[in-house]
């Protein structure tokens, strides 16, 4: 049997040999068996580990990756798939509304959505259900600043415009990407005043993350998918 010694996997995987270490602390990868001298004796099976890991968190984040590699070391091997299957279906949803928000910033026409008529006055409930964002974050993100909804002056509920389905759209969609507070608020007043080239801008942004994390993703799986015919679960 090839034995690898730590400071070639480190250098072939471009990480510190105390990385190796720590992800076998956390039951990331098998504990490798000791030499006499109590050297580490990594084999192939190891060195499939660690390419798969390095191989899936880019894409998959480091949660998941390790909670998937938890399960192949089980033999728990469509427990990991189902894991990483909703990753990518997550990923879609996200793409999905990506593309839902350039669609609505590109359309010079503000009342139309997926079709559909926006009213020109809505309740929280309404713009909810229209955008499928749950009602608590479209008030974490009034109180954060972002959105400046009207007031019924009847009755004192929150009255919503086709700008604000715009800005919410926005907000989904620049959330999973990495942008500051201030910077957000800035490019969602933005579209308030009807100046959306920023916010097409960043949107076009989030899709070509978007589109890298697919790609980092699918490596992921290929990496998966190796590991799991060294494992012999496949």
């Amino acid at each position: 049997m090839t034995y690898y010694r730590p400071k070639d996997i480190a250098k072939e995987l471009n990480i510190s040999t105390s990385a190796l270490r720590h992800y076998e602390a956390w039951g990331v990868v098998p504990a490798p068996e000791r030499s006499e001298n109590g050297y580490r004796l990594y084999t192939g099976l190891h060195l499939a580990y660690f390419r798969c890991l390095r191989a899936m968190t880019p894409g998959f984040g480091y949660k998941v990756t390790y909670e998937v590699l938890r399960y192949i070391q089980q033999g728990e091997l469509d427990q990991a798939l189902w894991l990483v299957s909703a990753e990518q279906a997550g990923l879609q949803e996200e793409k999905k509304m990506a593309d839902q928000t350039l669609a609505l910033l590109q359309a010079p026409d503000l009342t139309l959505f997926k079709g559909k008529t926006i009213p020109a006055k809505m309740t929280i409930g309404e713009v909810a259900a229209l955008t499928h964002v749950e009602t608590s974050a479209i008030r974490h993100w009034e109180r954060e600043g972002l959105l400046l909804p009207q007031r019924d002056p009847d009755n004192g509920y929150r009255m919503y415009t086709p700008v604000h389905v715009r800005q919410i759209l926005l907000i989904r969609t620049l959330r999973r990407t990495v942008y500051y507070l201030e910077r957000m608020r800035d490019i969602v007043e933005a579209v308030q005043h009807y100046n959306i080239e920023q916010a097409k801008q960043v949107t076009e942004n989030a899709l070509i993350s978007i589109h890298l994390r697919n790609r980092q993703q699918y490596s992921g799986v290929h990496e998966l998918m190796e590991l799991c015919g060294v494992v012999g679960l496949l």
